[in-house]
């Protein structure tokens, strides 16, 4: 992706004819392939680039051919409109085209794994399907300038698509790997711990790394060092993506099939985000438990050790009551 430039924008402010409608939707179109966004009427943005000047020069030359009019300006924010708030203007954009992405991806391995389903037949399992999605998903990447978190999962289904059909390892052999690449981290997370950065840890060293290290910091932004992994915490490689906490994250990237897991993480999730959108009975009674270790260790290596034995039980006892 070009080099884009920190806290400088291009706008494209335009009038269009309001006949016919087609045009509308046409200029449209081609500010949404571009991945310009509104930031009011009739004004769009793209990050400062030569790549972005030349993609809007051609949409006004448009707009100006079909009896329209407009400019594009060079802008900095200075009040109002912030540049944390265009960048996530940008990022919400390629989150709606990433989770599409995600959606049609995951159906597609449903419908490959169900055991009626011929895997050799051209209909079910044919090479046009997930090179249709790697081209979906490299043009979104394309116009991705701030890296939606999203991006993450959206390449690992493709792969796992692209595996199935090719004579590379097997998808099993594939998420062997990528756990063993983990293994050797120092593990960086928030200090004074809570749910998500809890159930993290347990989930890495009972499935990833038994020996792991964990590093705590102060403060929402570190600069990781050499062998250092950050999760929980702003620009972590593993962190919340969209509505889902970093534990329902680190389960889909590692690819972690386990029912008992995703019902674990059904609760971790509630408790964290507050929005109780699984309703688990047992959401109340681990919150209680977590927030009298949290209020009876201060120290947070003794919170992550005392909390991966709640989850631990937890755990199995999702194991023994699973859901038919």
């Amino acid at each position: 992706m070009e080099n884009i430039i920190s806290g400088k924008w291009l706008l494209l402010v335009h009038q269009i004819p309001p006949k016919p409608d087609s045009f509308r939707m046409k200029i449209w179109r081609r500010l949404q392939q571009v991945g310009a966004v509104a930031i009011k009427q009739s004004v769009y943005a793209m990050p400062f680039s030569d790549q972005s000047r030349e993609d809007l020069s051609w949409i006004l030359r448009e707009i100006i051919e079909g009896g329209g009019d407009g400019s594009i300006i060079e802008a900095r924010f200075v009040e109002g409109l912030t540049d944390k708030q265009v960048i996530s203007l940008f990022q919400n954009a390629r989150k709606a085209d990433y989770e599409k992405l995600i959606q049609d991806a995951g159906l597609l391995l449903s419908k490959w794994s169900a055991k009626h389903d011929n895997p050799e037949e051209p209909m079910v399992k044919g090479p046009a399907q997930p090179a249709r999605l790697q081209r979906r998903l490299d043009e979104i990447a394309a116009i991705d300038f701030f890296k939606a978190p999203e991006r993450g999962t959206a390449e690992i289904l493709v792969k796992d698509l692209t595996v199935r059909l090719s004579d590379e390892p097997s998808l099993e052999a594939v998420i062997k790997e990528r756990i063993d690449h983990m293994k050797g981290k120092i593990w960086v997370t928030r200090e004074n711990l809570f749910v998500d950065r809890m159930a993290c840890g347990w989930l890495i060293r009972r499935f990833v790394d038994s020996e792991a290290a964990f590093k705590f910091v102060s403060g929402a932004h570190y600069t990781p060092e050499k062998g250092e992994v950050r999760f929980d915490m702003f620009d972590g490689e593993f962190t919340h993506e969209g509505d889902r906490c970093t534990f329902e994250v680190m389960i889909q990237r590692f690819q972690l099939q386990d029912k008992a897991l995703v019902t674990l993480a059904e609760v971790v999730h509630d408790i964290d985000l507050k929005d109780g959108k699984f309703g688990r009975a047992e959401t109340d009674g681990l919150n209680a438990l977590l927030t009298g270790l949290t209020a009876s260790r201060s120290d947070d290596n003794q919170r992550m050790a005392e909390g991966a034995q709640l989850f631990e039980n937890l755990y199995a006892y999702f194991q023994r009551h699973r859901e038919s």
